[in-house]
């Protein structure tokens, strides 16, 4: 039985950091809806695309809608240039088809991610394993903080070549690459604009570690005041 613990233990704390990355992600991005505006207003980009404010992010909404699932399609209109029209061309179009599969994807893998979670936690719990899966979680976490830091660290010193290996390693096409004279998509999210998301992403990901691990002390060591050990 001892292999089935070490093998629950671990499935439940690879399952957790997934849910935790994908949730960072959907905080990253969804979690503040000044977010994307304060983002706009630091790079300037309406300067790029000829419309007002208000018109690029209610673009933004519908965008960000669509990738959820929430929206059938991006064919969106609205005032560039001062006439009607709209947001996106066919290229962006088809690459957002594919953002979109990949973040309703992450959705689902997050789904599995808390059910095999859930799952561990109460087998090891009637297994009276608790005090073993904490010690196991905790010790996941530390070590995921180092990986964090040394892989943050190594994405920093040039963003642009891992920026382009993940778009290869997750893309079948090369959709993803985007002319600025053409394709508005890159005009209102250049590379700046995903450095700084990835910052976030990390900086709510480490956050979450430590709490996880933060949770995990106290639990143990109310767990040894209860027994008296």
């Amino acid at each position: 039985m001892k292999v089935i613990h070490i093998l629950a233990s671990i499935f439940c704390l690879i399952a957790l950091l997934v849910v935790m990355l994908i949730s960072s992600v959907d905080i990253a991005v969804y979690g503040n809806r000044g977010y994307f505006q304060k983002e706009y207003q630091k790079y300037d980009v309406l300067k790029n695309i000829n419309m007002n404010e208000k018109d690029l992010l209610y673009v933004t909404e519908e965008m960000m809608s669509y990738l959820k699932g929430n929206r059938n399609d991006l064919h969106i209109k609205t005032t560039i240039d001062n006439k009607q029209q709209e947001f996106f061309n066919q290229r962006e179009i088809a690459h957002m088809e594919d953002v979109k599969v990949l973040f309703l994807k992450g959705i689902l893998i997050r789904k599995i991610g808390i059910v095999i979670c859930i799952t561990a936690i109460i087998f090891l719990t009637f297994q009276n394993k608790k005090q073993f899966l904490l010690i196991s979680l905790k010790k996941g976490m530390i070590s995921f903080i180092v990986v964090v830091a040394i892989l943050s660290a190594i994405i920093s010193t040039n963003f642009t070549k891992y920026f382009i290996l993940f778009h290869k390693i997750f893309f079948s096409n090369n959709l993803w690459i985007l002319n600025p004279n053409t394709d508005r998509l890159i005009n209102i999210v250049p590379e700046p604009f995903f450095i700084d998301t990835a910052i976030r992403i990390v900086a709510i990901f480490f956050g979450m570690i430590v709490c996880v691990y933060i949770i995990c002390s106290i639990l143990l060591k109310l767990g040894i005041k209860k027994t008296g050990v």
